[in-house]
């Protein structure tokens, strides 16, 4: 078990809180842009300021300590857990960055995740045994391998891609009445569904969720807790169970195989997970030719920038998010950022039939892929089925109908240009 010493909780006060006590930004200046990392591994920029930098942990010369520093913590995202840390015993990875790692540690990757379930009499959704509807792809054992043909009643059968987490401080800081007011301004027709969803940190006070293919989570401390534990298998204390439920394998206890007590982590870990992300930057553009220029003319004249939203501006620096648990630092307040999301909700056809916190009306919509970073990805949409743009583009049905028909309206040139802009970002 990994204890957090009071050390730890003085190098966290001092290197992490500080910046977030800075002045309060007056509403109305004008933001920054973001800091922007051009996305390549052998390029030493993906740090944005948030708290200390710090020095690369040297495991031959110390320990990494959580919180302590931006190095500490990108190297505990990065690092491989083993059962002796309470890996398991269901799990689908053994650490974040086995997930989130392309081109660098917080990107993306070909690794992804099964969901499961299936309708009731009255037509509502529900979870595989077990209780949630993610299908843990690993186990210590095989005889605890979670396997749907011991569940064939779970007809409703979804893979989801892995998502870039790199510059997700920033989407954390947008406030929730930034988001209304985007869905305000939409159509009626293209108009994003909001979902309120529990911060675990605080006491489960409602904010409107931002993470994760179905909104489930609004911070980035109840995602990596969420995350912790059902994806690595280790309990913690914001996993939304309090520390004390393990994984199961469809149902059937794992208990025989849990060589550790709960909680498995006591927070300092999924702590560095989320401080980690916040101390990304955004993810920047490629090279920005003259067909790229025209492509993202094109992009907006077909409305596809209504749910890909190209520029959304921060929360003040100092205002208090995640109800009331995180003070937004000077590093990630009062920014531009160029996300291309509205981080909501919609229906274009392609829903997974998978019901997460947002009640059954939410159970054919899937959140508005960011697209910042999207030319890192190979396996597109959010199943990872479409490998090409064109294809990708041509999966966009219902809300998004009318992008796909402007585009498959577009002469070949135009349509070289908008994919050219799609490959710049």
């Amino acid at each position: 078990m990994k204890v957090l010493k009071l050390t730890v909780v003085l190098l966290f006060a001092a290197a992490l809180i500080f910046p977030a006590l800075l002045p309060t930004t007056r509403a109305g200046d004008d933001p920054d842009e973001a800091p922007t990392t051009d996305l390549n591994r052998l390029t030493d920029d993906l740090f944005n300021g948030f708290g200390a930098r710090g020095t690369p942990i040297d495991e031959c010369e110390g320990e990494p300590v959580p919180n302590r520093s931006f190095e500490d913590n990108l190297f505990i995202f990065d690092e491989l857990e083993t059962p002796d840390d309470g890996l398991g015993p269901t799990y689908n990875a053994p650490g974040c960055g086995d997930c989130h790692q392309n081109p660098e540690v917080g990107g993306i990757s070909q690794i992804r995740e099964l969901r499961a379930g299936h309708l009731s009499g009255n037509g509502n959704f529900v979870n595989p045994p077990g209780g949630q509807s993610l299908i843990q792809l690993r186990a210590v054992a095989a005889s605890i391998q979670e396997r749907l043909d011991n569940a064939p009643q779970e007809n409703i059968r979804a893979f989801r891609t892995t998502l870039n987490v790199i510059g997700d401080g920033f989407v954390e800081a947008i406030s929730n009445n930034t988001i209304q007011e985007i869905r305000g301004d939409q159509p009626n027709s293209f108009r994003g569904t909001i979902i309120n969803v529990p911060v675990v940190e605080a006491n489960n006070e409602l904010r409107i969720g931002r993470f994760g293919w179905k909104n489930q989570h609004a911070s980035l401390q109840s995602f990596s807790g969420d995350a912790y534990l059902n994806e690595m298998g280790i309990t913690n204390p914001f996993d939304g169970n309090g520390g004390r439920v393990e994984n199961n394998s469809l149902g059937q206890s794992v208990a025989a195989f849990d060589l550790v007590a709960d909680p498995e982590d006591d927070g300092a870990d999924v702590e560095a997970f989320a401080n980690f992300m916040r101390a990304t930057r955004a993810p920047g553009r490629g090279p920005i030719t003259n067909s790229v220029q025209r492509g993202d003319a094109l992009f907006r004249q077909g409305n596809c920038s209504i749910c890909h939203t190209p520029r959304i501006v921060t929360a003040d620096t100092g205002t208090l998010i995640n109800g009331g648990a995180f003070r937004v630092p000077a590093a990630l307040g009062n920014k531009t950022i160029r996300p291309f999301s509205d981080f909501m909700l919609h229906d274009i056809g392609t829903g997974d039939g998978i019901v997460q916190n947002g009640g059954n009306g939410t159970r054919n919509m899937v959140r508005t892929p960011p697209l910042w970073g999207v030319r890192t990805r190979v396996e597109l949409m959010h199943d990872g089925l479409s490998l090409t743009f064109n294809e990708a583009i041509q999966r966009h049905g219902g809300q998004a109908t009318p992008a796909r028909n402007f585009f498959n309206n577009l002469d070949s040139g135009d349509k070289a240009d908008l994919i050219n802009f799609l490959k710049s970002l």
